[in-house]
Order: structure tokens, then sequence, then C-alpha cells
């Protein structure tokens, strides 16, 4: 029987029953290491039992009472976010393209409110991935997210990643904000350097820009501290927050500065759902987690062997990888061929990955993974990249 869903999905013959650590169990029974995360979401792995039992906890008292009202744990929640990063004040909202959409629209709001009206326009860089909204399809300025869907909608202008004299030659009198990925995610895993995201935040200042970081997929501990930018010692104005910070339960969120937020005033901006009481009890679980003394040191002890078994790979297998990308555990893997072919062999062999642009394996496993996992996934890595050097000879 055909489908009744949409078909704007390229989706694989396979349905998943049950999930439990970094492992999904198919309904064919087969058991696969998940080294995708559902893209970076299940940061905690499956069926945490901290996050299963605050949502089933939650979900016998109250599910939704609209941001009419005070909501105990959204005010928990924001106050956490702020104490744990550069924010004075946060935003929910359900989803990562939310969250920018909201950074968009703070970014005019902040410069109309300064008598600045004109200072609309945001730079934002090649590669970039924001969501796929209107608007953030055309933040993100790939034309294979914006074909079929003129007129793009105005206000951005793009660079190279990476170059800050780009970023300060685009800079115009209507330019109100710069917007970045510190790592990117669907560009190709692609890190930025501490020197540039510290040479962003001294010419924002030079030129009185808000600085945008994107951090739904790089946040939420990803590399290793909570969000990628700490590496760097620097803060943005904004930030977008997503994917794991609900570790599977749709939660977005915008954090801001005070001078930032202020522009946000009563009715001018909202949402339906954002901060419902069961979303905020998840992600209040997350941070129960997260926040934990060694967590990140954890992440950031698997995410060094990782590093050395991507490493031994990449030399092994030069006419099949030609390079390794990203920080902690976001890591892609630079091939010679297209990747598609790739992923679904590794699905065959067991192994969730995510494709990046054309030609990047990413790897985005669970925070909670140990060496045990990574030496799973390196050999069937290993015999995967084999089999294609097979091929090729």
């Amino acid at each position: 029987m055909d489908s009744a869903l949409m078909s704007n999905y390229r989706r694989f013959d396979l349905a998943f029953e049950r999930g439990e650590g970094p492992y999904l169990y198919a309904d064919n029974g087969r058991r696969y290491l998940d080294f995708a995360a559902g893209i970076a979401v299940a940061a905690l792995g499956h069926c945490q039992p901290h996050l299963t039992a605050a949502l089933k906890a939650q979900a016998d008292r109250l599910w939704h009472c609209s941001n009419l009202y005070i909501i105990p744990e959204q005010e928990r929640l924001a106050q956490r976010l702020a104490g744990a990063t550069f924010a004075d004040r946060v935003l929910f909202c359900n989803s990562g393209a939310e969250a920018v959409e909201c950074a968009v629209k703070l970014v005019r709001k902040y410069h109309d409110d300064n008598g600045n009206p004109e200072r609309y326009r945001v730079i934002a860089f090649n590669g970039a991935f924001h969501g796929r909204t209107l608007a953030t399809i055309a933040a993100s300025g790939s034309p294979r997210h914006l074909d079929g869907f003129d007129p793009v909608v105005d206000g951005f202008d793009h660079v190279a990643f990476g170059n800050l004299n780009e970023v300060r030659a685009a800079i115009t009198g209507e330019t109100g904000a710069i917007m970045v990925e510190p790592v990117q995610g669907e560009g190709g895993v692609n890190a930025a350097s501490d020197d540039f995201l510290i040479g962003l935040r001294k010419t924002a200042d030079e030129f009185g820009l808000l600085l945008i970081f994107d951090e739904v997929q790089s946040g939420m501990g990803r590399t290793g501290k909570l969000f990628a930018h700490e590496w760097s010692g620097i803060t943005p104005d904004v930030m977008a927050v997503a994917k794991g910070l609900g570790g599977g339960f749709p939660i977005g969120a915008c954090l801001a500065t005070e001078a930032a937020a202020a522009a946000l005033t009563p009715g001018s901006h909202g949402s339906t759902f954002g901060g419902n009481p069961l979303a905020m009890a998840v992600g209040n679980a997350v941070l129960d987690v997260m926040l934990d003394d060694g967590f990140m040191d954890g992440v950031n002890g698997v995410a060094a062997y990782l590093d050395g078994r991507l490493k031994a790979l990449t030399a092994k297998y030069p006419g099949q990888i030609e390079g390794l990308r990203g920080r902690g555990l976001m890591r892609g893997l630079k091939l010679t061929t297209d990747v598609r072919p790739m992923v679904g062999t590794l699905v065959e062999q067991g192994l969730l990955t995510v494709p990046a642009a054309e030609d990047v394996l990413r790897l985005v496993p669970p925070l909670i993974i140990a060496e045990e996992h990574v030496d799973e996934a390196a050999l069937i890595l290993d015999r995967a990249f084999a089999g294609l050097a097979d091929m090729a000879a």
C-alpha cells in the first residue's frame, strides 16, 4: 500500500521499535549501533532512565497550559541555562529552526528599537545550515535547499566560512548581525578555529553588530563543553539551541544577553507549544545529567579515544578518506566519493551514521558511549572501507 506521507524524505527500508543506550532495535530483530543519534539529538542515548522518569512523572501531572500562565519548570530551566552560559534571558520554542527565526527577529527589533531600522541584514556563511523555514533556508544560502522556493527571503549576505577579511568587507550600513555555527553540521562538519570566532566577536563589537551563534547541533556537550564556543573563550549576544537540549523530546531555545533580549517585549514574539511542561521536565532532566560533575570529562575522554581510532582509519585508507574533521563527538570523515552509498553500506553492517554535504560521513553518537562502542564502530568502518578498497582495486 502506498504511504499517505509526503515524499520529502528518502527513507531506508528500516523501522525501529525500541532503543537502549547507544543501540536501536529494528522490528526485524536486528540491533544497530547508533552513531547518528537522530542527527545529534539523542545526546544521552535512548530511553535514558532519568529522562524517561521525568517525562512519565510530568505526564501524570500536566501536559499543557500555554504561556498565558507561569510554568515553574520553564522558569527553572531558563534560570539554569542562564546560569551555565553567557545568557541573561531565554525564550523557549520547539525546534532549532524556530530558535534561529527568533534570533533573526530579535536582530531586527533590537536595531529598530535603537533607532536604526535599516540595520536588518545578517552576514552568514557558505556551507551553513540554519533550518528549513523560508527565512532559515535563506540564511543557509544553499541552492539545493532554496531551489523552487523563490522569491528568497531578503536580508542575508554570505561569505566564506573562516574568512574574517570577507566578513569585514561585507559589512555595510544595513548590517545588523553576524550568524555562525561554531561547527558546521550539514555543511560538512567544519569546525571554526578559535581565532576566527574571537575575530568575529571583535568585529561585531567594532561595528555595533549582534553576534549570533547557532549551536543547535554543536551545543549541549557535543564537543566536550556545554557549548562549542566555550573553547574559544568568547561569548555571543544571541544563541540558538535545540537538538540535545531535549535528548529526543522537541525543544528549542533562543538565549540572549539582557541588552539583546530587551527587544522582545510582550506581544512581539511567541510560541503555542514552546516551553510546555512536558518539554521543560525533560530539558531539566537533561541538564541534571550534563551539568553533573565529571560528565564532560567523560565526553572528552571517549572523544579522544574516538579521535585516535578515526585517525588510524584515515591513515589506513587514504584512497577512500581524504581527512578527518570536527571536534569532540561531532566528527566527519571526508571521503573521496559520494557519501551516500557508504551510509547505506554501514546500515547493512549495523552502524547508523549521517551524511553531510556530498562527501562527508558524519559521526554524532550519543555522549554516553564508551570505548567499547568506539571499538565496535571502528571495526565496522574498517570492514566497510576495506570493501570499498577491494572494489577499487
